[in-house]
Parts: structure tokens; C-alpha cells; sequence
């Protein structure tokens, strides 16, 4: 086998590997370009070669357990409840296998005192034979997932819809504080994937469509988990171009062209490494042919090169193996590892055995790679666990438990982002009270029905990676929070409420007629329907069609032709095409997965007692096979007519209504004289809020390139606020505008900035202004 990786991007080779016997995949530059501290580097000379390779692997907390051999595919084992250490489990995997990395549950949630039992028993058996600490990683992806009791905030799609990055910062401190409480240093979010396409099953995973939020959003998660009162590693995944396959399924082929991958992809994981991210996931999937894990490309030549990182690049769960069963570019295991490490892997996420590390030995044994490139990689493993302390003497030391009082203040920011989260995409018909006025929010004293197949679930609330992995079990819920029936009736009270179940998404035709005869018999003042999904993530969630499901849409229909009026609530991580019934909702209400303390939310918002602040962080299509961003173009807008109206979202992105109107006149741009490029623009908005309550507005600032050497976007989001506005008030808001962000990739796939025309939108408010040399 050749030393150098072949072609494994868009160019014939990556950078150059060296052809030194001693320095088998690894480039010079990469030689002279990082060292670790003392500490790290005295480490280091003590390690012999089968410390080394295992302190690249990494096993799942299954493998350490009591527990029996398991003959369902792609489970090894099946775990004693309660789940305990194996003492000899352990031996074997840290005296014999030299492990340097656990990761996540056995399966299901944990109280904290049974995390710090169970990690700590790890760390002992580490200590006691390497004489230094594993590195423990979980998925706290939305609060602490796996640590029952703590508080689930809404999922990222979610708290992209808040606009609120400070309040994304606070709730990942408290994430932070939570998973360290257990003994946890290393945490596998933020998801930086750039939502395009909803049929993606991990879509919800995501801050939505837009470049600029996704990554604001993703570097507040990351000083959230890297510099609040505790420091956790926080992890970007999944590096890149994850998440817009073809198909819309997870984990199949993605075809992005390399401008496009710079310009939407790119962009996120730069912003987060230049605030200090220590870690990086890999994509599991592939691009243009090549899976990314072998894509020397782009995990060395950008991702160390252009972007410098120097932190800890681990693969997803099983992806060096998948190299031969899945993507099939290897024969071997063997030969999948040598491809990866040497593409610039660090860690394998193996997850459940202990080959890896014996195979990987072998390849060093064998000349095909170098042990200065094993180096490299155990250098930075060792300058991580540095970094969060766990080097330091005295080993591995559980910080104290929560209090209970401590734990309750964290879920703050958690119900603070549910409530924030919540968008009103609709609000019409006629209010029972007030005739001449919207539905929402709903008052009087009538009786309100509620049914769908989401009213009931608390599941359906948090989505996936809640408890569990796929989210399901009710079993592992936290006790005390609400589904949205009993946040409706707490907060209009239960004789006001009147039910009829549909427990599962597969209710029928006869369930639909009992639904309305419930309604006949009931006379309601509204109908509130919980429309959308049930919990999943990754494969489990693939879906062949974006439009909502038939039964939900009969529902509608059914329910709006007994001449009730209908809110329509969704709960769901991506949106789900309905224009067949949209005509029929006089109000709707997207939830996303509003987490632990969504019911409440949305009861609040019905009610009134919360005035609706959330806005789409994507667009929403209107039919299925038609997701066009909104950053989209010119051409996307040409109607089989030859208008140019083509593009008609059910949704546009950004929209988002409250229960006081706030108007966006007088946009203007304050810089005196020409504009140069390097300057920064400055804009000034003034906003009225026509009602009698103080409104939240998120003042959004959309740029559109006139002319460029590149097909412009219709428009790109350069800039927003988030603001308050009180009953009857009005307020100027200034946004600024580096000149340098008003570039595009071009034609030599550099950033460029280009002079010219350029249109400014806030609302339907308009200028534009010339930028010059």
C-alpha cells in the first residue's frame, strides 16, 4: 500500500504526505506546527506504542458493564439493571487495551449519584493502570440527556427560533454545570450543520438554514460549555457538509460542489474554533463519492490548515468500521484504519470492542504509518484532558454534587428558552370575546377541545436524544413535567378542557369520526389540534415525504367541517407541508421540541400570558418537493409562466407574529460620504408597537449583492437584534455591518468582496447604497 492517501477531495491529492520512513502520514508542516506543554510532551516519552494507539480508542460504557452478550444486531451487550461496573471488564479494557476515552450511558438516563459511582469507578480502574484519567464524553445535546432530573430545554432548531444567543450561552453553562456534577469533562454538542433540506431526519439538531445564525448560535453554545462557571469540552459536529444528502435520508451520499461547501458548511465551524472548541466529530456520511472520514481534504488540509485547529478530531460511532460494511472503499478493517488516521483522524469512536487498537499497533509495526503521526494524535487527546484538568496531580477528582437548589436554578434558562422558542405563524378567524379580533390569544370562559397525536406526550415535547436515544420511553421522562394537555389544563383550568385521545400516529378514519362527535358533543368555543411527530432521530426518522401525514390532514379537515374554530399546534423538529389544510387552521402555532418545559409554554401563549416572540429559523415550505432556502437564486424565482413568482413558502424564514404589532418604518443608513470596502455600514431602523403590551422584535437585516462574478443570493441575513418595545412606544435600532462580511466565495474559491450596488431590506422597508474601492 502507497504511504500517501489518494484522492481523497476535490483536488487530485490533499497536502503532500511525507515519504520519511519516520514520518509516514504526516505532512512537515504538521511536524513544526504543534507541540504540546511540558506536561504533555514528558507524558508523551513515556508512553510506549500500545499506550498510544490506546489512548485513540474509545469505548462505550456498554463494554464495561455486567451484563451478557447480545445476538441483536449491533448491540453486544445487554446490561444487568441496575447497571454496574464488570471489575474485569475494566481490567481488560484499560490494563490490557490502554483505553483512553469512555463514552455515554448504558442505554438509558442516570440519577447524578449513579453517574458519579459509575464514572468514578472508571476513572479508578484508568488511574490504576496508565496513572492518568480517561476522557468521558456524553451527548448533552439539549440540557444533560442521559442525568434524570435534569432539566431538557428546547432542541437547537428550537432555541434558533429564540434569536437569543445569550440565553443559548446561559442554558449550555447550566448543561455544563450539570453533566460536570456527574463526573462528565466532555460534551458532543454543539451541532453545526446548516439545515437546507427538512427531510433530514437530524434537521431538528440543527440552528436552522441560515450561515450567520447557525454560527452565532454554535460559538454561544460553545463558550456556554468552555468558559461558564465550569468548563466542559465542548464538540463540533458533524464536520461537514452532514446534512444535506440528496436523498433528504441520514447517512447517504451528499454531492456539494467545493464553493458551495466554503460558502454554507464552512462558515460555522471556523466561528466556533476561533472561540476555543476543543473538539471535532466527524461527518459519518460522504461527499462527491468520498466518505468524509477518509477525506484527508478536509479534515487536514482545512480543518488544520486554513482553519488551524488543534484540538481532538473523533470519529461518530462505529465509522472507521463502516469505511468496509457501508461505504465500502476499504476491504479491510485494517486498511479502513490506516486510511482514516492517515486522512487525520484521532480518536475512533469504535465503540465496542477492543480490535482498534491492536490493528492500529500493527500498521506502526509494519511501516504503513509512523509513529510521529500516533504522536501527533496522542498529543492532542493529552493537551485536551490537559486543558479540562485532567493531568493535573492528584488525577481525577468528582467536583461536588448539585443541590437541589442549585439544580432548580439551572432550569431556568431552560423554561426561559421554551417560552422564547414558541412562533405564531397565523393568528386570524374571529375571537370569541371580540369578534373583530384574532383568535389567539383565546379568552372567555367557553369550553376548549383538544385532541392529536401529539396533545398527550411528553416524548413528543422533548424529541429525541431525551432519556434515551431515540427518545421514546416515557419511562425515563422526568417526573413532574407536563405534556401540552396538562399545561392547557393548568393553565385555563380542567373544567374548561375537554379531551378525546388519539394515542398513536396511526389513528384512522373511525378515530377521526370519534374525535368529532367528542366536538359535537362538547360545543367548544375552539379546537386546539397537536399535529406533528413523535421522537426520533438519525435513520429512524428517514421519511419518503415531507407533507404532514394523511390522517393528520383528514383530521383537520374533519374537525374544521363541524364549523369549530381550529388553532393548530405543531410539535415537531422540521416542518411538515399542510398547504391542503392551512386554509382550514384560523391560527397555528409552531412548538418545534420545546423540551421539559414546552407544555407550559404553549398553554401560555394560547392564554395570553405570554405575547409569542419566536421566529423560523428555516423556511417553510409549501409543498414537499419545493424546499428552497430563502437565501436562494434569481433564477429559483421564475414561474412556469415567466413571472417571477415561483418562490411562495408556506412560511417565510424570520416570520413570526405577536400579539402587539410592531411596524419597521424610516430604514436609513447613517455613514456620512461614500462607502468603501473595510468600512462598516451602519443602519438605522425605527420601530412602532401599534398594541398596548411590550413586544420582543428580533429587527433583521437582509443584503443582496446586485451584480457579482458569482450568481448573487437573493438576499443573505447580515445582521439582527434582538429588542423590546413597549405598549404604544417607539424605538430607533442601529445595526452594524462590516464591508468585509458583503463577500461571497469566488471563482478562485477565496472570499472576495466585491465593489458595487448593494440592497439593503429590513422588513418591507428598502434602500441601497454603492460600495466603492
Amino acid at each position: 500500500m502507497v504511504a500517501c492517501a489518494l484522492a481523497l477531495g476535490w483536488i487530485l491529492l490533499g497536502t503532500s504526505c511525507n515519504n520519511d520512513e519516520a514520518h509516514i502520514g504526516i505532512t512537515d508542516w504538521e511536524l513544526e506546527k504543534f507541540r504540546g506543554s511540558a506536561a504533555v510532551e514528558s507524558l508523551l516519552a513515556g508512553m510506549t506504542l500500545e499506550d498510544k494507539v490506546g489512548e485513540m480508542t474509545q469505548l462505550t460504557l456498554n463494554m464495561l458493564c455486567e451484563g451478557e452478550l447480545s445476538d441483536k444486531p449491533g448491540i453486544y451487550v445487554v446490561l444487568d439493571e441496575p447497571h454496574a461496573l464488570d471489575e474485569n471488564k475494566l481490567r481488560v479494557a484499560f490494563q490490557e487495551g490502554r483505553i483512553g476515552s469512555v463514552l455515554n450511558c448504558g442505554g438509558h438516563a442516570y440519577p447524578t449519584a449513579q453517574w458519579r459511582e459509575l464514572v468514578s469507578g472508571v476513572q479508578q480502574a484508568s488511574i490504576a493502570a496508565k496513572g492518568i484519567p480517561t476522557l468521558y464524553g456524553v451527548d448533552a445535546i439539549h440540557g444533560a440527556t442521559y442525568t434524570s432530573g435534569a432539566a431538557l430545554g428546547p432542541q437547537q432548531i428550537a432555541l434558533a427560533a429564540t434569536w437569543d444567543t445569550a440565553l443559548v450561552r446561559k442554558m449550555s453553562e447550566g448543561t455544563a454545570q450539570e453533566i460536570e456534577a456527574c463526573g462528565i469533562p466532555w460534551n458532543f454538542a454543539p451541532v453545526l450543520d446548516v439545515g437546507r433540506d427538512p427531510r433530514w431526519p437530524r434537521f431538528w439538531e440543527t440552528f436552522g438554514e441560515d450561515v450567520m445564525l447557525v454560527g452565532d448560535m454554535g460559538e454561544a453554545m460553545v463558550r456556554g460549555f468552555q468558559e461558564g462557571p465550569v468548563k466542559v469540552a465542548a464538540t463540533l459536529k458533524h464536520y461537514m457538509g452532514y446534512s444535506t444528502p440528496w436523498s433528504g435520508k441520514d447517512r447517504t451520499p451528499a454531492y456539494i460542489p467545493e464553493r458551495q461547501l466554503r460558502e454554507i458548511f464552512l462558515p460555522p465551524f471556523r466561528q466556533s474554533i476561533d472561540a476555543g472548541a476543543m473538539s471535532v466529530m466527524v461527518n459519518s456520511g460522504e461527499m462527491n463519492g468520498i466518505p468524509t472520514h477518509v477525506n484527508r481534504f478536509v479534515l487536514t488540509d482545512i480543518l488544520r490548515g486554513e482553519l488551524g485547529f488543534e484540538g481532538l478530531v473523533v470519529t461518530d460511532w462505529e465509522d472507521i468500521k463502516y469505511l468496509v460494511k457501508r461505504h465500502r472503499v476499504a476491504a479491510t478493517y485494517k486498511e479502513a484504519i490506516r486510511m482514516a488516521i492517515l486522512a487525520g483522524i484521532d480518536m475512533s469512536m469504535v465503540p465496542q470492542d477492543l480490535e482498534f487498537p491492536v490493528l492500529l499497533k500493527e500498521l506502526v509495526e509494519e511501516g504503513q504509518i509512523s509513529e510521529s503521526r500516533i504522536d501527533l494524535s496522542v498529543r492532542r487527546i493529552l493537551s485536551v484532558k490537559e486543558k479540562l484538568g485532567l493531568l493535573e496531580e492528584g488525577g481525577f477528582e468528582l467536583p461536588p454534587a448539585l443541590t437541589q437548589d442549585e439544580r432548580q436554578a439551572l432550569a431556568g434558562p431552560a423554561a426561559r428558552a421554551a417560552l422564547e422558542c414558541i412562533t405564531l405563524l397565523k393568528n386570524e378567524g374571529n375571537h370569541a370575546v371580540y369578534p373583530n379580533q384574532p383568535l389567539l390569544p383565546l379568552g372567555g370562559a367557553g369550553t376548549i377541545f383538544v385532541s392529536g397525536p401529539t396533545a398527550n406526550s411528553l416524548n413528543a415535547l422533548n424529541g429525541g436524544w431525551s432519556g434515551t436515544w431515540q427518545g421514546k420511553n416515557p419511562k425515563y421522562n422526568n417526573p413532574g413535567r407536563l405534556t401540552a394537555l396538562e399545561g392547557l389544563r393548568e393553565e385555563f383550568g380542567a373544567s374548561r378542557i375537554a379531551f378525546e385521545a388519539l394515542d398513536n400516529m396511526e389513528f384512522n378514519a373511525e378515530d377521526i369520526q370519534r374525535v368529532v362527535q367528542a366536538i359535537e358533543g362538547s360545543n367548544p368555543e375552539v379546537a386546539v389540534l397537536f399535529l406533528g411527530e413523535m421522537p426520533y432521530t438519525e435513520i429512524f426518522g428517514n421519511i419518503g415525504d415531507l407533507r404532514l401525514p394523511d390522517n393528520q390532514l383528514d383530521l383537520v379537515r374533519a374537525v374544521a367541517g363541524t364549523g369549530t374554530q381550529v388553532v393548530g399546534v405543531f410539535v415537531e423538529g422540521r416542518p411538515r407541508t399542510f398547504s391542503q389544510v392551512e386554509q382550514d387552521m384560523d391560527a397555528v402555532v409552531m412548538a418545534y421540541l420545546p423540551g421539559d418545559f414546552g407544555a407550559p409554554a404553549i398553554a401560555q401563549v394560547l392564554s395570553g400570558a405570554y405575547n409569542p416572540s419566536g421566529r423560523l429559523p428555516f423556511t417553510w415550505p409549501r409543498e414537499a418537493s419545493s424546499h428552497v432556502t430563502y437565501d436562494r437564486k434569481g433564477t429559483e424565482d421564475v414561474h412556469k409562466n415567466a413571472k417571477k413568482s415561483a418562490y411562495r413558502p408556506q412560511y417565510l424564514f424570520g416570520h413570526g407574529l405577536s400579539y402587539s404589532e410592531v411596524k419597521t418604518t424610516g430604514l436609513r443608513i447613517l455613514n456620512e460620504g461614500d462607502i468603501h470596502m473595510g468600512d462598516e455600514l451602519l443602519v438605522e431602523v425605527t420601530l412602532e408597537n401599534l398594541g398596548n403590551r411590550t413586544s420582543a422584535e428580533v429587527v433583521m437585516l437582509f443584503v443582496q449583492d446586485r451584480v457579482a462574478s458569482i450568481t448573487p443570493n437573493m438576499e443573505k441575513l447580515r445582521a439582527y437584534k434582538r429588542v423590546f418595545v413597549g405598549a404604544g412606544a417607539t424605538k430607533q435600532v442601529q445595526l452594524r455591518v462590516p464591508t468585509s462580511t458583503l463577500g461571497f466565495v469566488g471563482l478562485e474559491l477565496k472570499h472576495v468582496v466585491e465593489p458595487g450596488t448593494f440592497g439593503l431590506r429590513v422588513q418591507d422597508q428598502l434602500t441601497e447604497f454603492e460600495l466603492k474601492k
